[in-house]
């Protein structure tokens, strides 16, 4: 059963602490505490707006396994022309694209129309391939958290001149938004091709990258997230990740 020990210095809602530490939702959090799933000082939490202190333990019980563990985890290789999350007027969110016709798995599970299952990290409007969708508040925290070293790979067709220079300007040395750039794997595979495989994930780090050293992005896809490779799954098809595949994520 996990126990998770409050260090900050002032006090917290049980529900948002829960979802800081990527436990599950806040919404989520309330459920486990309206079903007794939650201790702290091993005393059962009742009270929706409890706040936990400095120093206190909390406890999320076993029988609150079953309640996280029913949360759906998807791979999606996703087109250009479907955004990732929030859609904008017109748009196309990935998440609507669930459907048992464009499921590659033979014996789909049942999306519902109206569930939540949020984008784990940022594939832009332009961009295609794969895209991880989660429930799993721990994955999310597992991939895209502050401290994350996650690999994500890419393929990345540019126009201009890629010199020697260029490349090592991609690999270590540029600056968004004023801070600098994690160190980046940028390989040269043939005359207008990259690989990019990075530690972070800046809002369209890449196309900005490219931008500052005069190349022109033309074509994105990602190939892989961490362990987890597109692989056959074929372009506008989605399938659930499997428990091993999950708990890889979660174990490194």
């Amino acid at each position: 059963m996990p126990i998770y020990k409050f260090t900050e210095s002032e006090p917290m809602r049980v529900n948002k602490w829960l979802a800081q530490l990527g436990v599950c939702s806040r919404r989520k959090a309330e459920e486990l505490i309206g079903s007794n799933s939650i201790k702290i000082d091993g005393e059962i939490v009742s009270d929706l707006g409890r706040k936990i202190e400095n120093g206190q333990l909390l406890e999320v019980l076993e029988k609150a396994q079953d309640n996280l563990s029913g949360q759906i985890t998807i791979a999606y290789n996703k087109p250009i022309g479907i955004v990732s999350g929030q859609p904008e007027k017109g748009e196309i969110p990935a998440v609507r694209m669930l459907t048992p016709e464009n499921a590659f798995d033979k014996n789909p599970i049942a999306i519902p129309a109206n569930i939540s299952i949020p984008p784990i990290g940022r594939l832009d409007k332009d961009s295609h391939g794969l895209l991880i969708l989660s429930q799993d508040g721990v994955l999310a925290k597992a991939i895209i958290g502050e401290n994350t070293e996650k690999e994500k790979e890419y393929i990345v067709r540019v126009a201009g001149y890629i010199t020697p220079i260029t490349l090592k300007q991609l690999r270590h040395g540029l600056e968004l938004d004023g801070r600098k750039l994690k160190p980046a794997i940028v390989e040269h595979l043939d005359k207008q091709t990259l690989r990019f495989i990075l530690k972070e994930g800046r809002k369209r780090q890449i196309r900005r990258m490219c931008d500052l050293v005069d190349l022109r992005v033309i074509d994105l896809k990602r190939l892989r997230i961490g362990s987890l490779e597109l692989g056959d799954l074929p372009e506008g098809k989605w399938r659930i990740l499997s428990d091993g595949e999950i708990n890889s994520f979660k174990a490194t």
